[in-house]
């Protein structure tokens, strides 16, 4: 099945789907209102989307009173409207991926490597857990501690972050 937004529909089709006479659409068509896709010998389609902007046309000229380059500014306002949305979902995403990339280099920054004289290496990931680790090497045994650091880069903008909150 062909989406909503296939040009299949000749003029006369969309026209009476839409309650109007052909050249009241090739007149929007003109207008830039309802733009048609064209066949490569130059015949107009429109889609069933097309057909639903222009009952959206009629409705706003003959229920709202709304003359035709008011229709043409709202169309823009709609169609900015909706690219923006788009931008801001795009945004948000890149932010969510940010804010996912800085907890794992937080995660990383804030864990703590503890290796025995034995070899016996731990990965510390809070300081109760550390403590318990200390004790449990306690009897003599010397235990060395790690903590890995982020790259300068890094942590200059993690210190900017802060201080921006």
């Amino acid at each position: 099945m062909a989406s909503r937004d296939a040009a299949i529909l000749t003029v006369s089709v969309a026209a009476q789907l839409a309650g109007m006479h052909p050249q009241t659409l090739r007149q929007y068509d003109r207008l830039g209102l309802v733009p048609a896709r064209r066949t490569r010998g130059g015949g107009r389609r429109y889609s069933l989307a097309d057909v639903d902007r222009l009952i959206e046309i009629q409705r706003l000229s003959q229920e709202e009173g709304i003359n035709l380059a008011g229709i043409s500014r709202i169309i823009d306002l709609e169609n900015d409207a909706a690219k923006l949305r788009r931008q801001v979902a795009r945004l948000q995403k890149q932010v969510a991926q940010r804010d996912e990339l800085l907890e794992r280099y937080r995660m990383l920054e804030h864990r703590v490597f503890a290796a025995a004289a034995d070899g016996d290496v731990v990965v510390v990931s809070h300081q109760e857990e550390l403590r318990q680790r200390l004790r449990q090497y306690s009897s003599g045994a010397e235990l060395v501690l790690w903590r890995p650091r982020l790259p300068a880069r890094r942590r200059e903008q993690d210190n900017d972050d802060q201080v921006a909150s």
